[in-house]
């Protein structure tokens, strides 16, 4: 359970939580209890800088500042996405889950009440030590936070029943994918290359089923592109 500072950081925590559920969330169609369940009980604010825990519960896209200078920023995804990005994954209590760029931690915290061991990646130290603080603040010491390249995943503590990515991607996902067990699922959100419809993106689910990835995609969505999952430009002659 989070101590005792989380109540003062929004003294209405819990109605917040409320009703960004009922009036964000169910309303783009996510319809897993548990799920909902847990984001009743998580305080998104212990997993935001104190500057902006007060908008914890809005529905805009938040801005977190890197520990690097010049590096990217990391824009965490609004509520309502990332519910509905977990639902896709379709959980399973005893599943093993690989968080990729949580951030601040707060994704990761939904995990560890929804699945069984949960592994956090980050490549920027601060973020990962942000995380980890976030985590043992909520109680949640026994979750595992590495720090490493984001493409790379974690070898060593895979495979993974569920990947799962906090931001949109171009390529570099052999890596991850080669990460999932039989059955296995990665959920991600796809940039469209050429967007012909004027849709950013996809909210996308791979699944690993006899050895072999297919994809399904989820519903539209737009979100700012991971630099460790970037295209790298192809030089043309003329």
């Amino acid at each position: 359970m989070p101590d005792a500072s989380v109540a003062e950081l929004l003294p209405d925590s819990a109605l917040l939580r409320r009703t960004m559920v009922e009036c964000q969330i169910r309303t783009f169609d996510v319809t897993d209890q548990t799920l909902l369940e847990r984001l009743l009980e998580v305080p998104r604010e212990l997993f935001l800088p104190a500057e902006l825990a007060p908008l914890a519960y809005s529905d805009a896209s938040l801005r977190i500042k890197s520990g690097r200078p010049n590096d990217e920023s990391r824009v965490l995804l609004p509520p309502l996405v990332l519910a509905r990005l977990i639902q896709g994954a379709g959980l399973h209590p005893s599943d093993k889950i690989l968080d990729v760029a949580p951030t601040t931690g707060y994704s990761t915290a939904l995990f560890a009440g929804l699945g069984g061991a949960v592994v956090a990646l980050e490549s920027d130290q601060a973020l990962r030590d942000a995380t980890r603080a976030n985590l043992d603040r909520y109680g949640l010491g026994r979750v595992r936070t590495i720090l490493g390249p984001l493409a790379e995943g974690a070898p060593k503590d895979g495979p993974f029943d569920v990947i799962f990515i906090n931001g949109a991607v171009e390529a570099n996902l052999e890596p991850l994918l080669g990460q999932l067990r039989e059955g296995g699922r990665l959920l991600t959100i796809q940039l469209q290359p050429d967007n012909p419809s004027g849709v950013a993106g996809k909210a996308m689910r791979y699944e690993k089923v006899d050895q072999v990835i297919g994809t399904r995609a989820l519903f539209d969505v737009s979100a700012p592109l991971l630099g460790a999952f970037q295209k790298v430009a192809e030089f043309t002659f003329s």
